[in-house]
C-alpha cells in the first residue's frame, strides 16, 4: 500500500485564497456570500490546514480561530465533494485536534448543521439547544 495521493500542511503560503473563497462562499451553508476580503482576512487572523492533493491541488481547509492556550474554535471544514469518501475529512480534522491538543488546550468549540456523528467520533458533545448543535471537546484537568 503506497503513500496517499494528498498531504495536510498548516503551511499559509499553501493556501489557495481563490478556491478557499469560491467554495466557503458558495457550497457551505454557514458561509454562503461571504465576501473575498472577510475570507482572506478571516483566514489571515486564523490557524489554518489545507489538504493538497500530490499534483499540488487544494481538496479540503479546516480554519481554527485560537489564542494557542485555553481556547479554540474550529470552523469552516470543508472537503471537495470529488475527494469526499476516501476518508480525507476524518484525517484532516484528527490532524486538526492534535495540534491542538500538543497546544494544551482547554476545549475547542464547533458548531455545525448535520455532521454530529462525524464530530462526535472525536468526542465532541453538544452543549445546548439552538438551530445549530454546539459542541466541544475537553481535555480534564486543564483550566
Amino acid at each position: 500500500m503506497g503513500e496517499p495521493p494528498y498531504v495536510i500542511s498548516g503551511d499559509p503560503e499553501r493556501l489557495d485564497l481563490a478556491w478557499i473563497h469560491k467554495v466557503i462562499s458558495t457550497d457551505t451553508y454557514w458561509a454562503e456570500g461571504r465576501s473575498r476580503e472577510r475570507s482572506d482576512r478571516a483566514i489571515e487572523h486564523s490557524l489554518c490546514y489545507g489538504v493538497y492533493h500530490s499534483s499540488g491541488r487544494q481538496l479540503g481547509i479546516a480554519r481554527v480561530v485560537t489564542d494557542r492556550v485555553t481556547f479554540a474554535w474550529l470552523c469552516d471544514v470543508y472537503i471537495d465533494p470529488e475527494a469526499r469518501g476516501d476518508g480525507i475529512g476524518k484525517r484532516l480534522v484528527a490532524h486538526v485536534l492534535d495540534d491542538l491538543d500538543r497546544m494544551g488546550l482547554r476545549r475547542v468549540l464547533l458548531a455545525t448543521q448535520g455532521a454530529e456523528e462525524f464530530y462526535r467520533r472525536f468526542d465532541f458533545a453538544e452543549v445546548d439547544d439552538d438551530s445549530s448543535t454546539w459542541m466541544a471537546k475537553r481535555w480534564p484537568g486543564r483550566t
